[in-house]
């Protein structure tokens, strides 16, 4: 039966203490005469009770250093180069004080690291569904086609336009996995100027009022602006931002809704633009999630709608390189509210 490690570090300091009584016993008989008496027994005891001290530090930090230097090599997650003899101590408030902190640092990065897995992984997934669903129903369309449909003109019309939205739907997933690509690993390069922002508003009116007046939503402002609104920003990103929120507006409305956007003072630096619909509203369990990548409220209304799943996590990336936030209060049944700041030009 194998000994504790306790056992045997005791028994080998035992053992080296015995054999120094040994050592200092024995010169004390032979070498000190006994004239010195008393004298002799006081120096071999402080010399014995010192030499000891420093064998017993000695061991004992020996032996810590060796058993946490056993768990490093046995841990993979743990390097042995974190591990330095001169930070042991046999304090052990002080040592598992120690360890507590590596273990929380260690933790934290299991748990990034865990995260950062499983958001890969989810991504992988989404990305491949987003491209399969698109792709499948144009090979459909095509391979219908190629079997003889193309010979009747009104299905040949037919399935041609229904393949083209196909192929629209995929180059709208590709730019936007281009772009949120860009905005994460090269980072989102401003090109920063004062501007309008409400003839920006206005130009985003003006580009989708086809598409309202197809469902019959309205898109105003929320009041009648005497002055024009000056922001500092990046215009062309802003409007992009603009877009994907307009759009959204207009996907989710309701028939004979309204869209509305306001500007006005959020605080002495910045503006608040907000962008209003009564349309179908988010519930409170989605209002967390609604701005990670293609992450959406309804799949199947979602995708029958177009679009890449992607629009709001390019619109919160946009807003945050700017330095400004973003915020979404939403009521189920009644409508939406997306708004963000920008800074006030001086």
């Amino acid at each position: 039966m194998k000994f504790k490690k306790t056992y045997s570090y005791a028994l080998w300091t035992a053992v080296y203490l015995t054999i120094l009584s040994i050592i200092i016993g024995t010169i004390s008989y032979f070498f000190i005469s006994d004239y010195l008496g008393f004298g002799t027994l006081i120096v071999s005891i402080l010399s014995l009770f010192f030499i000891s001290f420093f064998i017993i530090q000695y061991r004992a930090e020996h032996f810590i250093y060796r058993r946490l230097k056993k768990i490093y090599e046995d841990v993979s997650i743990l390097d042995e180069k974190d591990l330095r003899i001169d930070t042991v101590t046999t304090d052990i408030e002080k040592l598992s004080e120690r360890m507590q902190d590596f273990v929380e640092g260690k933790h934290s990065e299991i748990k990034s690291l865990t995260e950062r897995d499983s958001f890969r992984r989810d991504f992988l997934g989404n990305v491949a569904h987003e491209l399969k669903t698109p792709l499948f129903t144009v090979q459909g369309y095509i391979l219908t086609l190629i079997e003889g449909a193309v010979n009747d003109k009104q299905i040949r019309t037919k399935y041609l336009e229904r393949a083209n939205k196909g192929v629209e739907r995929l180059v709208a997933v590709i730019k936007d996995l281009d772009m949120i690509s860009k905005l994460e690993n090269e980072g989102t390069k401003l090109n920063i100027e004062v501007f309008n922002i409400l003839d920006l508003v206005q130009n985003v009116f003006d580009l989708f009022e086809m598409k309202a007046k197809k469902r019959n939503i309205t898109l105003k402002f929320d009041k009648m602006y005497e002055f024009p609104v000056y922001v500092r920003g990046d215009i062309e990103k802003i409007e992009q931002v603009l877009i994907n929120l307009v759009v959204n507006s207009i996907k989710y409305g309701k028939p004979n809704g309204t869209t509305v956007v306001a500007v006005s003072s959020y605080n002495d630096n910045k503006f608040i633009i907000k962008v209003v619909d009564n349309g179908e509203g988010i519930k409170q369990e989605h209002v967390g999630r609604l701005f990670e990548r293609f992450y959406r409220v309804d799949q199947s209304r979602s995708r029958e709608q177009g679009g890449s799943g992607l629009g709001l996590s390019i619109v919160k990336h946009i807003i945050e390189a700017h330095n400004d936030a973003i915020f979404l209060k939403s009521t189920y049944g009644e409508g939406s509210d997306f708004s963000f700041t920008l800074e006030k030009a001086k």
